[in-house]
């Protein structure tokens, strides 16, 4: 273990310390969000992506480890495992020189060079690869081993076993594997032909050539896929002398009546072992990075989208476009909650294109609509075109295209059915993207990652990464905004640290048994909510409504005291956290002394200050920090243009 912080505090560029705490705080069960806002002075306050790093190195590391061991017990029991060995094992840095290491002792297929172990030759091999000078002739050394019972019936047999073995022992070296994996990496190429006479999505890729070290992760994922769908045909080219250099400088040796035969035995094992094998292991690890790499471009794309500025407290109706079906309409008011409903067909004529402007009228008229979400999908563009001609008639109604992927997963979903089972599937998908312009990140939640569309090649993902990583994401940007704890869906609430799907549906029933929360220490009474969960998710579950003013900030209920002390100190009181009184606090701690104030509160200076923080703006939004989203209302040919527009595109 202390090896491993060690590895953690140099790759990572943090003290062993902090290192050490994060890694017992996640062992004692803590979630990266609650150590990454609420236990600042145990790690230095790290960021909540480098803690994740963190944890994704740990456990690599602790499973390098576990399969050390594996390989020990393997090859003790074997008999085999010396003092040198051994260590060897143990200063292995990754699993692939690991398995280098263990190659030679795995249980194999039966293959020409165990076939030729069993006739008995491996002493021959060896004496053979040892190229003494001294060495007799090696067709006189052979018939030696000529042994009818055994079906070695003729030296050349015996030979021709010994090159197996010899052929099977350069596969096997260590040496000559990582010199060799340098070699491919640093001046190999990789090149895809085309497999059939036809035009394809993979033209591109038909006579193919790209060196490995410049090779893209797109370009790796796309060629593995035409290659798996057959369109292509893939190798890894290397110079052949340059390789085989490798092999020769590390086997053979001048001056022996062996030599030339341990030679043509190397190159054999090269040709058809180990180059092949090596060929395999790249374009796996090519393709682990390329995946790595799509996982990570995948994450920052999800996360642009569900930190989104919402554009909360406001009517909204929620367009989702159509040509044969039309144009679903649903009209929400500032909650979420679906006021109307109706169908237009703007794409069937003139005629028809009045009518729904009608009707879309009445709808702003009856509810007082005050923004349109229009989905991007297909007819968005002429259903952008009725909107604008619907907006002269409705002056101060403004519109915004939203991204609708993953709408129609969301409506057809079992979720979707439960919420709104008096919807057809059509409406639902409305309703989700009327909500997704109030609240981004509260609609997109219900939807699976994968299914919202901010990534290429998701399927040839590993999905076990990809849900990890995507799952992270979600989870980091729900706990950064923090939830109300009162209108939170199951599904959003599934992914506040410390709850899961169980709790968060408990909460909900309980919330809809006994009424709105109005302390946080009411989620004790939530079954299966027990001290660790709520320690875990109470700082970042808000209750707007609460009387404690503490419980509508970010502030974690530990700190409660802490805070109540600053306040004091600094000659305020809870009342002026509501009424927005404290804008002199950050002055009036710096004049007391912020370590003073620290100390006197029990607290490090990381919490102070982000107490500090949350008093001057409780329940604060990360995502109002960004900039709005741009609301249209007439901008639709070049000529509408005027200067000191923004408009998005």
């Amino acid at each position: 273990m202390e090896n491993i912080i060690k590895i953690l505090s140099k790759e990572l560029g943090q003290s062993e310390v902090h290192i050490k705490n994060v890694v017992d705080l996640i062992d004692e069960g803590n979630t990266i969000p609650f150590i990454a806002r609420y236990r600042k002075e145990m790690h230095g306050s790290m960021s909540d992506t480098l803690l994740r790093d963190l944890a994704d190195r740990l456990s690599y590391l602790r499973n390098l480890d576990a399969r050390r061991e594996e390989i020990k017990k393997s090859i003790a029991a074997q008999d085999k495992l010396t003092e040198a060995l051994s260590k060897e094992i143990d200063a292995a840095q990754t699993l692939a020189e690991l398995e280098d290491i263990y190659r030679p002792y795995k249980q194999k297929r039966r293959t020409r060079a165990t076939i030729a172990k069993e006739k008995g030759l491996e002493p021959l091999a060896l004496l053979l690869l040892g190229q003494s000078r001294d060495l007799p002739d090696i067709n006189t050394l052979a018939s030696d081993y000529i042994d009818s019972e055994k079906g070695v019936l003729s030296a050349e047999e015996a030979l021709a076993g010994a090159s197996d073995i010899i052929a099977d022992i350069v596969s096997d070296s260590v040496a000559v594997r990582k010199r060799l994996r340098e070699l491919i990496m640093k001046k190999g190429m990789l090149s895809s032909t085309a497999a059939k006479d036809e035009d394809s999505v993979y033209s591109l890729y038909y006579e193919f050539k790209q060196p490995l070290s410049r090779l893209q992760g797109h370009q790796t994922l796309a060629i593995n896929r035409g290659e798996k769908e057959e369109y292509l045909k893939v190798s890894i080219d290397i110079e052949r002398e340059l390789a085989l250099n490798i092999v020769r400088n590390e086997f053979v040796k001048a001056g022996s009546k062996a030599s030339d035969f341990v030679a043509r035995a190397a190159e054999d094992g090269y040709d058809r072992l180990l180059f092949p094998s090596m060929e395999r292991e790249i374009r796996d690890s090519l393709t682990t990075i390329a995946a790595e790499g799509a996982i990570h471009n995948f994450a920052i794309n999800l996360k642009s989208l569900l930190m989104q500025p919402p554009i909360k407290g406001h009517t909204t109706m929620g367009l989702d476009p159509g040509y044969k079906n039309g144009c679903k309409v649903a009209v929400v008011d500032s909650t979420g909650k679906v006021l109307d409903s109706s169908v237009v067909y703007p794409t069937y004529g003139e005629r028809q294109k009045n009518e729904a402007i009608a009707v879309l009228a009445k709808l702003i008229s009856r509810h007082g609509v005050e923004h349109i979400a229009i989905g991007n999908g297909t007819a968005s563009r002429e259903t952008e075109q009725m909107v604008c001609e619907l907006l002269t008639k409705t002056p101060g109604v403004s519109y915004m295209i939203v991204n609708e992927a993953g709408a129609s997963v969301y409506s057809a979903s079992k979720l979707a059915a439960e919420e709104f089972p008096q919807f057809d599937v059509n409406l639902r998908s409305a309703v989700s993207i009327a909500r997704r312009m109030q609240d981004p990140l509260a609609e997109l939640v219900k939807i699976d990652p994968k299914a919202i569309g901010v990534g290429q090649y998701q399927h040839d993902m590993p999905p076990k990464r990809l849900d990890e990583s995507l799952s992270a994401v979600v989870e980091d940007c729900v706990n950064s905004v923090g939830v109300d704890l009162n209108t939170a869906s199951a599904s959003l609430l599934q992914r506040v640290s410390g709850l899961n799907s169980g709790t968060a549906k408990n909460i909900v029933a309980y919330r809809e048994e006994n009424g709105a929360f109005s302390s946080r220490k009411q989620l004790l009474k939530v079954p299966k909510l027990g001290p660790k969960a709520f320690e875990q998710c109470a700082g970042f579950l808000r209750i707007p409504e609460s009387e404690y003013v503490l419980d509508r900030t970010g502030v974690h209920p530990e700190s409660y005291k802490a805070a109540e002390r600053l306040l004091s100190i600094c000659g305020y009181q809870l009342s002026d956290v509501a009424a927005a009184k404290l804008n002199e606090l950050p002055e009036r701690v710096k004049t007391y002394g912020e370590e003073k104030a620290a100390a006197d509160c029990g607290i490090g200076l990381p919490t102070l200050t982000d107490i500090v923080k949350e008093l001057m703006k409780p329940g604060r939004d990360p995502r109002d920090e960004l900039p709005p989203p741009i609301l249209r209302t007439d901008v639709m040919d070049m000529k509408d243009l005027k200067p000191g527009m923004l408009l998005t595109g």
